[in-house]
């Protein structure tokens, strides 16, 4: 579809939406008090959670190597050092995040056909061989009242291509070597893949991923929104060199940051909420961008911008930037509501309903409000309907929205590593240098006591005896350091992520061999493992579900119809392609033995292993399914138009008298010329010729 009519699918759509109100009034009596509301279940949130608040800054301030408030130190300690482990713990899990998910070029979401494919075939195939294809000419592909239209339907996207062979094609798979299998619902699910891979390749959503892995890491808990509609300038320039940018209507995916999500307090994912909010810092061209969105208020956000700026920096905030800003800032503060409200709380809160869902009991919304003015109400336009919003734990907590995190799991330890360090400082500090004890009855009165090499100090008559001593400290830094080594294998222990996983040197024991550390490595990457897991089940997954429903929605293409499902590869990442490809080599090679060959789908094969290998298969493999179809479609032309009859041969044995053979039309070919001795050559003097003069 081109981008003009999937830009007017969405502005076609049934959608209901708040219309504008007029230019000469500050009322806005179509929209009630809803923006009350919002404003309601936006300070509910925000107080259900500013206990996970605390925690994600107590992760930040480990993260960075900030003491917070509660740490006091006492007078005599001189040391105030940090040991950044968390970052280096954080940084190590954000690295194997996005190493699983991110190391091959292509985004980890694969679209198959169900078990089962409903309304397409899963495999059709026809018989090559005409004499063989006459003794099956009475069995049929169609179901009981259905038609020649309905089985090229079930077709799919194989529905064009399959027409000249479509009266010799049968459903299922084919039993002997001469039939060609076609499966028209992988067909279909591996176009809607590619086409989502191109959407999530424009939107950047590797790059959005990243975010979400490096919070996930740090915070416990990631969130990301969408797809949404946006139009995507790509520079272009005429013949004339005047610049005329490309306009593309894309859907669009983004990373939201956890400060700015607000969440239903009272569910524990995202498939439970009944609503999620979304706090923007809007500067006065962005706020005034939302004019050019569909279905957003034009008078309203003049008039937001007319009230200038409300935005008002959190006590996070202030804590978390660097340098000292004043509370309020040169930005808005609006609001991104999504969620299901009942019908009996809007007409409460004296919001005009249209007609056609006035039998509605609850309906689900999309509302932007800044400084209490409705910049958009619109029902939610997605079918199925769902909250465009995803939040995927690092550590799943089951009794909260939000996760555990690393800097979370090694708080404790990270205590403990600082105090034993900065004992070891101090103590290196004291037992490092002399303390002086002084009997100034043995000293001539009025000299400085400051001590240096050199220093001379003039004694007076008195009492025999040492007037200066010097005292040394004994050094315990050595039990201090073993007591924060033991700290840092406990933070080991906490995290699942040992030392040695990202490049601690100096592995004893079983690590000493290639073999042992690659044992232990196996082992650190099970705590990864289940991290994957959840950014399958809870991110990309319902992701890929909501492209492939957007897809559906507004951009519909018959060759990719199916009943196909979603399938986040995340997961699959953990092997490696080598491994992959390996064992695929592997199978290649058992099923060249002809009894297994019949066993095994050769086509399939090759297909993964140009997989393994990061290549498009569509480009390196040749497929002989269609090769099967182009020699049907020879075989049809030749039938309307026979060759002509050969001559008959004339004198020469050739058609026309013409024998460029030198064979006289004959079955005998030219031979090779007499060589010496042999009759007929010009050197003998026999019967094979004269002698030449």
């Amino acid at each position: 579809m081109e981008d003009e009519e999937f830009e007017k699918s969405m502005d076609e759509m049934n959608m209901s939406a708040l219309e504008d109100t007029d230019d000469d009034t500050n009322t806005d009596p179509a929209a009630g008090n809803v923006a009350a509301y919002v404003m309601s279940l936006f300070n509910k949130s925000s107080t259900a959670r500013e206990t996970e608040e605390t925690r994600w800054l107590r992760a930040y301030r480990n993260y960075r190597g900030i003491y917070g408030p509660d740490v006091q130190f006492t007078d005599t300690e001189k040391s105030k050092i940090f040991v950044k482990v968390t970052k280096t713990k954080v940084n190590a899990a954000y690295d194997q995040i996005t190493d699983v998910l991110l190391g091959s070029s292509r985004f980890p979401l694969s679209i198959n056909p169900t078990t089962l494919p409903d309304g397409v075939e899963e495999t059709v195939h026809f018989e090559t061989d005409d004499n063989l294809s006459k003794a099956t000419e009475g069995d049929t592909s169609l179901r009981p009242g259905e038609t020649t239209t309905d089985w090229a339907r079930r077709l799919g996207g194989l529905e064009k291509e399959l027409e000249p062979v479509m009266e010799k094609l049968k459903a299922g798979p084919g039993t002997g070597p001469t039939q060609v299998n076609f499966h028209p619902a992988e067909i279909a699910a591996k176009k809607m893949e590619k086409k989502i891979h191109d959407q999530l390749e424009e939107s950047r959503a590797k790059k959005h991923l990243r975010a979400v892995a490096f919070e996930c890491s740090l915070f416990g808990t990631g969130v990301m929104k969408g797809p949404f509609t946006v139009n995507k300038e790509y520079p272009n320039w005429n013949e004339d060199g005047d610049y005329e940018p490309l306009i593309k209507t894309v859907p669009q995916v983004s990373n939201v940051s956890i400060w700015n999500f607000y969440g239903d307090p009272d569910a524990t994912n995202m498939e439970d909420s009944e609503f999620a909010i979304e706090r923007h810092k809007m500067s006065k061209t962005q706020l005034r961008a939302l004019k050019k969105r569909p279905y957003f208020r034009d008078h309203e956000v003049d008039l937001a911008m007319e009230y200038g700026p409300n935005y008002i920096k959190e006590d996070w905030e202030q804590v978390m930037e660097d340098d000292a800003q004043e509370v309020a800032t040169e930005r808005w503060d609006v609001l991104e509501f999504w969620g299901n409200v009942d019908m009996e709380t809007l007409e409460n809160y004296d919001v005009d309903i249209p007609a056609e869902m006035a039998d509605e009991d609850a309906v689900s919304v999309n509302i932007w409000v800044c400084h209490g003015r409705v910049l958009r109400l619109v029902i939610n336009p997605f079918t199925p309907v769902v909250i465009p919003y995803y939040v995927v734990p690092y550590e799943l907590n089951p009794y909260s929205m939000f996760g555990i995190g690393i800097a979370e799991n090694m708080d404790d330890t990270q205590t403990l590593m600082n105090g034993f360090m900065r004992m070891a400082v101090d103590n290196a500090a004291l037992s490092g240098n002399l303390v002086f004890e002084v009997d100034e009855n043995n000293l001539t009165p009025g000299q400085d006591l400051k001590i240096y090499p050199g220093k001379v100090f003039k004694r007076q008559g008195g009492a025999p005896g040492q007037a200066i001593f010097g005292t040394k400290f004994p050094n315990v830094s050595n039990e201090n350091m073993q007591m924060f080594d033991k700290a840092r294998q406990l933070s080991d222990e906490s995290t699942g992520f040992p030392s040695f996983a990202h490049g601690q040197t100096g592995v004893s024991g079983v690590g000493r061999t290639a073999s042992g550390i690659s044992m232990l490595m196996s082992a650190a990457s099970g705590g990864i493992r289940s991290v994957v897991k959840n950014f399958d089940d809870y991110l990309l997954g319902p992701l890929g579900k909501a492209l492939f429903s957007f897809n559906m929605q507004f951009d519909f293409d018959p060759e990719i119809r199916g009943d196909l499902e979603v399938k986040a590869a995340g997961t699959e990442s953990l092997m490696a392609n080598e491994v992959r490809s390996q064992r695929l080599m592997q199978l290649l090679g058992m099923v060249q033995n002809p009894a297994l060959a019949p066993f095994a789908k050769l086509d399939y094969i090759i297909r993964e292993i140009a997989k393994s290998l990061d290549l498009d298969p569509d480009k390196v493999t040749n497929s002989m399914q269609r090769a099967a179809v182009q020699a049907e479609i020879l075989k049809a032309m030749q039938a309307q138009n026979p060759q002509p009859q050969q001559q008959p041969a004339g004198p020469g044995g050739a058609p026309g008298g013409v024998d460029p053979t030198g064979a006289g039309g004959g079955t005998i070919g030219t031979g090779q010329a007499p060589g010496p001795g042999a009759p007929g050559f010009s050197a003998n003097t026999g019967e094979g010729g004269e002698t030449p003069v």
